[in-house]
């Protein structure tokens, strides 16, 4: 039999909600429960946002668009290595928690983890290459054409439970490089690992 992994935290309380750059309580009265599956105990409430909550962190996703698409592409992937750098800090961390609400195994949990540092990784490496736009002289008679790329909006995350930080992290990084904004609804089952 192998050793018991020590768990992070046995109960995380009512998780919050992430809007505008800020941790801030739901007001919903809908929640739910995320579970330790190994001890069928619960570890945490989740609260089911409000339609209102939902287009606040929209509106807000909105807002910092508009700022942030105008932020150089040099200085995203700087946001990108900060990033990389607290993940790597914390994988261990959310390895574990991953363990506690999802079930996983040590391992896969960890092979998860550097699974997401590298899709934030691979945004920082093709930044430049996907945001690049491209010329062709003469494509007909008389005729140039130019492509520019530029950023969309406002991106939606809906992640599944069986991978609760790599599946989010296959679009978040690129999204943001390029500069979009994005709005992330974790899993109802696994969420402790992505909003701790």
């Amino acid at each position: 039999m192998g050793r018991v992994l020590e768990e992070v935290k046995e109960n995380y309380g009512r998780l919050k909600l992430y809007i505008n750059g800020e941790l801030v309580d739901s007001k919903t009265d809908t929640i739910g429960k995320a579970y330790n599956p190994a001890k069928d105990e619960v570890i945490a409430e989740v609260p089911f946002s409000a339609k209102d909550e939902v287009r606040e962190a929209i509106q807000s996703a909105q807002e910092a668009f508009e700022k942030w698409r105008e932020v150089p592409i040099t200085t995203r992937i700087q946001y990108l290595f900060a990033l990389k750098n607290k993940l790597e800090e914390y994988s261990e961390t959310i390895a574990r928690i991953v363990v506690q609400n999802h079930g996983k195994t040590i391992q896969e949990a960890r092979g998860d983890m550097r699974r997401t540092i590298e899709n934030v990784e691979a945004a920082i490496s093709v930044a430049y290459t996907l945001y690049k736009g491209e010329h062709l002289d003469q494509v007909s008679q008389d005729i140039d054409e130019t492509v520019v790329r530029e950023p969309l909006g406002v991106f939606g995350i809906i992640t599944p439970f069986n991978f609760p930080t790599m599946v989010p992290f296959w679009y978040l990084p690129f999204a943001i490089v390029l500069g979009n904004t994005v709005v992330i609804k974790p899993s109802e089952i696994t969420p402790v690992p992505l909003v701790i």
